[in-house]
């Protein structure tokens, strides 16, 4: 028997539902804060993701899916969404729009290459925003509130917003030298990994698993005492804007996130909640300055988060949020006899294209059977043609709610059903 792929899972249909709510609460989500979809192909070019991501993360050295075509061009599952929406962004000149910043957002499977676990799978669904083109600080601000609110709308309460600067470039250098002083005395106790990120990307370090419980981690220096003064006023401002939207922050100077393309705002959403388990971040992101240019693109800012679908989805139970995901059929129609079956399927063609959900029995089942059905089906309304209701012209509609029934003719099946299915619609809002 074959199965599917180590870090991979299906999503089966009593699961998809609660997917496809949660993917349209998410995009009318950012339909309210004026952000537009944007959709870039599941593989790019390899090169995309070494220099946009970075070279000295871990994504890139260890966790990519990355293949050679036919034409012998290294291509790359992607690992991530960001790199692809700047790369669109620059390709297709919407710098040049009139309309800045640019605010986009994306909702598709992303792949990395890591040991799986609850919550962490080598094909998982991300939703994210990009806006760029914008330095203001009150962006920032829309976007962690933004971040908040995918949480929030699903009915989460056990959120908090973690978050810190990263500085422009003066600062990171500043910081950077601070860090290779600190740890050098201490390189040959860390792992492989961090030796090599001491030489190219000592922020990284910060960062590692491995050695999160090494002395020298707690007394590592702070970026934050490390800004320039245009780098506080910046952080500054940002954080006023939360306190002026009633957001509630935590500052934490070790957040650095994992990709190289972040300055200044970085942030994450963790999920307090009991039983979510060992990794608690629900989502992060930042602002990336530089990203644009480094992949062709004029001097132009940017920020932007990604959450994973699978974690907000191990969030909600463990916060017992039950979604109210439609799981119910309009009308199912019992067919007894050849004849009825005929016109039972003429019925359902033009029922469905009034937009009633309805089903049939196409498995030959005796009648008995076929209201079992019904009931597997959560079918609001059931509706019986036999060879007597066909000789009369009508049909039995049963409210499966009620108990009650009536004969309908069938020439009036359509309106009978649209009235009854807006009058319990208009009572359940």
């Amino acid at each position: 028997m074959i199965k599917v792929p180590r870090g991979t899972e299906d999503i089966l249909p009593e699961q998809t539902k609660k997917w496809q709510f949660v993917e349209k609460q998410l995009k009318q989500l950012a339909n309210v804060y004026h952000y537009d979809e944007i959709r870039t192909p599941i593989f790019e070019q390899t090169e995309l993701f070494q220099r946009g991501v970075g070279d000295t993360t871990d994504i890139v050295q260890k966790e990519m899916y990355s293949f050679t075509d036919r034409g012998g061009r290294s291509l790359t599952l992607r690992p991530e969404g960001t790199a692809s929406v700047v790369r669109s962004y620059v390709q297709h000149k919407m710098f040049g729009l009139p309309g800045q910043p640019v605010k986009l957002f994306y909702y598709g499977p992303m792949f990395r290459y890591e040991r799986p676990q609850k919550g962490r799978t080598r094909q998982f669904v991300q939703f994210g925003i990009e806006a760029i083109g914008s330095n203001d600080p009150a962006i920032d601000a829309e976007v962690m509130a933004f971040a908040l609110d995918c949480y929030k709308v699903l009915g989460l309460k056990s959120l908090r917003l973690v978050l810190n600067s990263l500085g422009d470039k003066e600062s990171r250098e500043n910081h950077r030298q601070a860090l290779i002083l600190h740890f050098a005395p201490h390189r040959e106790e860390l792992c492989g990994d961090c030796q090599t990120r001491l030489e190219k990307n000592p922020l990284r370090v910060l960062d590692c698993k491995k050695d999160k419980d090494h002395p020298a981690m707690a007394t590592a220096p702070s970026i934050l005492d490390h800004l320039n003064d245009e780098s506080k006023s910046y952080f500054e401002k940002v954080k006023a804007y939360l306190d002026q939207m009633g957001i509630d922050y935590e500052i934490d100077p070790k957040l650095v996130r994992g990709l190289d393309y972040y300055n200044h705002t970085a942030f994450e959403i963790m999920s307090d909640a009991e039983g979510f388990g060992a990794i608690t971040t629900l989502s992060g992101g930042g602002r990336y300055n530089g990203l644009v240019e480094e992949l062709g693109g004029p001097e132009t800012p940017g920020i932007g988060f990604a959450c994973s679908i699978e974690r907000l989805l191990l969030a909600l139970e463990a916060e017992g949020i039950t979604l109210p995901v439609e799981d119910e059929l309009d009308c199912y129609v019992v067919a007894m006899g050849e004849e009825a079956k005929k016109e039972a399927t003429r019925i359902i063609y033009s029922l469905r294209h009034a937009g009633i959900s309805c089903d049939i029995d196409y498995m030959g089942k005796k009648m008995k059977a076929q209201f079992k059905a019904a009931d597997r089906s959560k079918a609001k309304f059931v509706a019986i043609l036999g060879e007597n209701e066909l000789a009369a012209g009508s049909m039995n509609i049963k409210d499966m709610a009620l108990g009650e029934q009536v004969d309908v003719p069938l020439t009036e099946i359509e309106s009978h059903l649209k009235t009854k299915l807006y009058r319990e619609r208009s009572h359940n809002e």
